[in-house]
């Protein structure tokens, strides 16, 4: 079954690199990628929405749910899978940033932003379909970037989807409040 799935990423992954590299996108999509680089795009939000009085609850969220993805997918879940990265199985990989020295399986650019991008959504902000944008065009930009596999990215997707969720439920019951965190 892994084999299988192995394939279908190659697969894939080729198929981008041959049919949907142009010239534009290599200038644009190393950008894209580097707003995901440390979560900052969302860090930067979510340091914005906590000195709003008005969204103050939302930023805590998007930071909470960015640490929980994190804690779990770059420190746990790499370290257990080990999954190399494309470009060194695949030689045919033309990278147009730096070689990320972390293991591939889940996406940390991907989980962060769907960590972000889920608490806007989860909210109904009139901001929430640019956010999901916004996250998606970063999770496309690893694979385009050939620096993950889709997999890696739809991990990362599920991942960060999780993370918002358990980060809504955080701040719904009373561990929060008890910590002297917020209060809802």
């Amino acid at each position: 079954m892994i084999n299988y799935l192995q394939n279908i990423d190659i697969k894939m992954l080729n198929m981008i690199n041959k049919k949907f590299h142009y010239r534009i996108l290599d200038k644009i999509m190393p950008l894209v990628t580097a707003l995901g680089n440390g979560g900052i795009v969302w860090l930067a939000i979510s340091i914005y929405l906590m000195g709003s009085e008005n969204h103050r609850t939302e930023g805590y969220m998007v930071l909470v749910s960015i640490v929980i993805a994190a804690v779990i997918g770059e420190g746990i879940i790499k370290h257990l899978i080990k999954r190399t990265r494309p470009f060194v199985n695949m030689l045919e990989c033309k990278l147009l940033i730096s070689k990320p020295i972390t293991y591939s399986f889940p996406s940390g650019h991907t989980a962060s932003s769907f960590a972000a991008a889920g608490i806007f959504a989860a909210y109904g902000s009139k901001y929430s379909v640019l956010m999901l944008i916004l996250a998606s065009l970063i999770a496309f930009s690893r694979i385009y970037l050939s620096v993950h596999y889709p997999t890696d990215v739809l991990m990362g997707i599920i991942l960060g989807l999780i993370c918002s969720r358990i980060a809504i439920l955080l701040f719904h019951s009373k561990i929060i409040s008890c910590l002297g965190l917020y209060s809802y």
